[in-house]
Parts: structure tokens; C-alpha cells; sequence
């Protein structure tokens, strides 16, 4: 039979307080570096933003929409690469405020960079894009390879 010493109840070891103490050492580490609304010292994320899309599949095009609002065409950059999108730009502040009385800002400003895996191959050549009340809606046309085929069988 082991003999353990006997220990005051608060030095036992307890893994719950173990892993309590490793949550709460995470959730500050989270607090502190990521986006604090209405706080300007945001740390990590400063200046990061990347804009909202819904990505659509047919059978002949891939879809894209990405709400942009605030730019102009020309400050948007659209490329293809394979079976990834890229969409980047730089949205840039209206007016420098001189004062710092701000009760909330929540709009981002800056350089984005969003590249998306496409569900299939697309022909970069006949890519099309229109951009319209802040909307970018790209339509991406599949390659005849990437097209689900469908082979008639002949049952005998």
C-alpha cells in the first residue's frame, strides 16, 4: 500500500483548475490582440478588413459577389489564377479627422486581399465583372472540362 502525505485540501491537484487557468490565459491573450470596438488601439487587426462574399455554382458559371462599398471601379483589382480569385484593392479614407472625438467608428479603411478557391476550373478569358452600388458581381464561366457531363446509357 502507498502511504501519500497528507496536503493542506488547497494544494491537492485539481486538472479542472489547471484547464480553467489555461482558458482564462487564453481568453486575455484573444482580448488584448484582437478588434475592440470603439477602441483604436486594435492591435492585430489594425487596418485588416476583407470584404463579405456569396459564391454561386451552376452548371455553365461560378458566381461572385462581393459588397465593396465606398470604392471606385478603378481601385478594385480582379485576377484570376488557376482555380483561385483574387480580389484586392485599397479602401481609402474620405476626410483626415483632425479631431479624435470619436464616439464610434466601425468602418475599415486600407489595403484587402481576398483570394478564393473557385468550386471549378473557369476560363480567365471570358471572365465578365460589373460593379454597381457597391456590389462587385463577377461571373466566372466553367471550362468545358470542369462541366458535369452527362453520357446517355443504352440499356440492353
Amino acid at each position: 500500500m502507498a502511504i501519500i502525505p497528507w496536503r493542506p485540501k488547497e494544494m491537492w491537484w485539481d486538472p479542472y483548475r489547471d484547464l480553467e487557468a489555461i482558458q482564462n490565459e487564453m481568453n486575455r491573450m484573444f482580448d488584448s490582440s484582437l478588434v475592440k470596438w470603439g477602441d483604436r488601439d486594435v492591435g492585430l487587426l489594425e487596418g485588416a478588413w476583407s470584404p463579405a462574399i456569396d459564391i454561386y455554382d451552376s452548371k455553365d458559371n461560378c458566381l461572385v459577389k462581393a459588397d465593396i462599398p465606398g470604392m471606385k471601379k478603378d481601385e478594385i483589382e480582379v485576377s484570376v489564377h488557376g482555380d483561385t480569385l483574387i480580389i484586392k484593392g485599397e479602401k481609402k479614407q474620405e476626410k483626415e479627422t483632425k479631431e479624435k472625438d470619436f464616439i464610434r467608428t466601425e468602418r475599415f479603411y486600407g489595403a484587402f486581399n481576398r483570394a478564393i478557391r473557385l468550386p471549378a476550373a473557369v476560363d480567365a478569358a471570358k471572365v465578365s465583372a460589373s460593379y454597381k452600388n457597391g456590389v462587385l458581381e463577377l461571373v466566372l464561366p466553367k471550362k468545358e472540362e470542369s462541366k458535369p457531363k452527362q453520357l446517355k446509357i443504352d440499356i440492353k
